[in-house]
């Protein structure tokens, strides 16, 4: 799929630690005696903003100082783009990229305009990996080339492997975005995974507005690879290898613990480490007298756990462990007040485990009509894998309770709320002594549950995403898991459909929509998302678009996402979603411009926009879904179910 005119954002990257193991580990190449490189690397949030849109030719351009007014206009030809990528310089980082995929694949070109920047340049942050990152990712999405986040950061690094920087794979971490990750290097392997961190944990990034010769210090450090030719080339490999596989591994547990006192002397250890083994090796670089200088005021010690290098280390940048919030801004101001040191802060917070869930159940249910004069569609009965028959509604409710959802928001109509709150009031004494034991203990839970419930009435029905919207307070501004009021859902595995849910966001972090795989032939009946896979299992999709109920011919051509494990087909909406804070701000815009979508206020609408904004993934559910809202249907639903 490919789209006319986009907007792009790709941050920066801090390496916490590991800097160099990424370089280090792919010489493995060539001696396999070399340890695997790590890293611990986060995204910041500063970085790039820019606008992308197709063009004749490669065409990069920007308003902004920083750039005077200078432009790039290529033709899009690999030779032509290459010699530019050679002569060095920041358009040889987008030259170096848009000459690999003219190479590598069929497009024509794009203008860039970039919008906005707020990420200092040679300073260790990645600038030219993040531009490298953005020009991939617009030629990847106005071409439609099916890159997932490995291949955006993989024609990247190609691309910069073309300029004079030669630069390691650490550096294109940025495409990962804001979120902490473990990194293994080893030869021409990348691999990452988040990391979930125990506490809050409060950086600080200065500029030393100082000067270093990142090329030269690569330069020098890759000399001692890949075979160690004296004691000084042993001692750097050393360094880069079993020393920085001890130093990540610590790291990551106090990372995960909460340690942050202990994260902060591994810091400071480890800067030791590399001025004792590393910087002999290019010592008019990496002696670094500002970088030492700041890294030994005893003012910055009072408020800090520890602190180190940035990058490739030298006179570029530092980076700071604050003790907490007040210190991080005591440290700010003093960096930039009495050093003249531009300074910003990185707080990495835990990831909250999601604890509310929304499920809207407003309407009469025209559908089931005449069983909904007596009854609403949410208690319709079906059996259980216990035995026991339940209203649909209870079955969403004992599965959410497992799956650690704490509090639930029933979306209601006008007068309906008293017919909900009543099935959830303690029975009668009488009725109570007339159950068995079990079941006796099964009615405390029943009321259990319905203390946890919280009601919206939404008065006017203008749409599903409205519906969702009466919810915004209580979500708190925090994640929240959304069901649909008339699906039920059984797993093929231990964990429930929720909680595999629950565990994927956790893992990635963003808005989220369950899918699950259809013949191509059942696609003019679902929502169809299409997308590339980020994960080897395919269960991980990056979403490219979304298409309500689409027609055959364009399902077939434009919407079916390529599997190796599994084929060739198209995912639907599986009835799960995990809503981020972003999808209600889409959602208030809507409603208070009157964004209707066929006279409604569409969730989809939202969700679209987050997608172009911040990305969204899709995940498959190992499970099946079954949907109660059609007569027909609903009898398939109530002899399959719970078998």
């Amino acid at each position: 799929m490919s789209q006319s005119k986009i907007e792009l954002f790709v941050p920066g990257r801090l390496c916490l630690l590991g800097e160099h193991s990424d370089w280090a580990g792919m010489h493995r190449v060539m001696n396999s005696a070399i340890i695997p490189g790590y890293a611990i690397v986060s995204g910041l949030e500063q970085g790039i903003y820019a606008t992308a849109e197709k063009s004749a030719e490669f065409v990069v351009e920007s308003d902004l100082e920083i750039y005077r007014q200078e432009v790039l206009e290529c033709e899009m030809d690999t030779e032509k783009l290459i010699e530019i990528a050679k002569e060095g310089g920041f358009f040889s980082y987008v030259a170096g990229v848009a000459s690999y995929i003219n190479e590598n694949y069929s497009v024509g070109g794009v203008r860039i305009k970039i919008t906005r920047m707020d990420l200092p340049i040679k300073s260790g942050l990645s600038s030219s990996a993040a531009i490298c990152v953005l020009v991939a990712r617009a030629f990847n999405q106005l071409y439609g080339l099916k890159l997932n986040t490995n291949g955006e950061m993989l024609a990247a690094f190609r691309g910069e492997q073309r300029t004079p920087s030669r630069c390691g794979r650490l550096d294109q971490a940025c495409a990962f975005g804001t979120k902490p990750v473990f990194m293994k290097f080893d030869g021409t392997e990348v691999s990452a995974r988040s990391i979930q961190i125990g506490t809050t944990f409060y950086w600080v990034v200065a500029d030393l507005k100082s000067s270093k010769d990142t090329v030269k210090i690569l330069s020098d450090l890759n000399g001692c690879y890949p075979f160690a030719q004296n004691e000084k080339e042993c001692l750097v490999q050393e360094a880069l290898g079993a020393d920085n596989e001890r130093f990540v591994s610590e790291a990551m547990q106090y990372l995960e613990k909460g340690d942050a006192e202990g994260l902060g002397e591994l810091m400071v250890e480890f800067q030791k480490n590399f001025d004792k083994k590393v910087a002999p090796a290019c010592p008019d670089q990496l002696a670094a007298p500002i970088l030492h200088s700041v890294l030994n005021d005893i003012k910055i010690k009072h408020w800090t756990y520890g602190a180190k290098g940035v990058g490739s280390q030298g006179d570029g940048t530092v980076q700071f462990l604050a003790k907490n919030e007040e210190s991080r801004d005591a440290l700010i101001a003093y960096l930039k007040e009495e050093k003249g040191m531009p300074a910003f802060s990185l707080t990495l917070r835990p990831e909250k485990r999601i604890k509310r869930a929304i499920i809207p159940v407003a309407g009469f249910g025209t559908r089931l009509y005449p069983v909904t004069r007596g009854i609403k569609k949410a208690f319709l009965p079906l059996v259980d894998k216990d035995g026991l028959l339940k209203p649909a509604l209870l079955i969403l409710l004992e599965q959410l309770n497992e799956a650690g959802i704490e509090d639930v928001c029933l979306v209601v109509g006008p007068n309906e709320q008293a017919e909900y709150e009543s099935f959830f009031e303690p029975m009668e004494e009488e009725h109570i002594q007339k159950l068995s034991p079990e079941k006796r203990e099964y009615e405390k839970k029943i009321v259990r549950i319905g203390k946890g419930i919280t009601y919206v009435c939404q008065t006017e029905r203008l749409g599903f995403g409205h519906a969702v919207y009466q919810c915004k307070e209580f979500a708190k501004g925090e994640p929240v898991l959304l069901l649909l009021g008339d699906m039920v859902y059984q797993s093929f595995e231990e964990k429930n459909c929720m909680e595999q849910m629950v565990d994927a966001y956790e893992k990635y972090g963003k808005t989220m929509v369950s899918i699950h795989k259809i013949s191509v032939e059942e696609a003019e009946h679902y929502g169809i998302l299409y997308g590339q896979w980020e994960d080897e299992r395919e269960t991980l999709m990056k979403v490219e678009c979304m298409k309500e109920k689409p027609g055959l011919d364009y399902a077939n051509e434009y919407l079916k996402v390529h599997s190796a494990r599994k084929g060739d087909s198209c995912y639907a909406v599986f009835g799960q979603y995990i809503l981020t804070p972003a999808v209600f701000e889409e959602l208030r815009k809507n409603i208070e411009a009157g964004n209707y979508s066929k006279g409604e206020i569409q969730l989809t609408d939202a969700l679209d926009a987050v997608r172009e904004k911040e990305g969204m993934y899709a995940y498959e559910i190992n499970g099946k879904s079954f949907d109660t809202g059609l007569p027909e249907i609903y009898r398939k639903t109530f002899w399959k179910f719970g078998k």
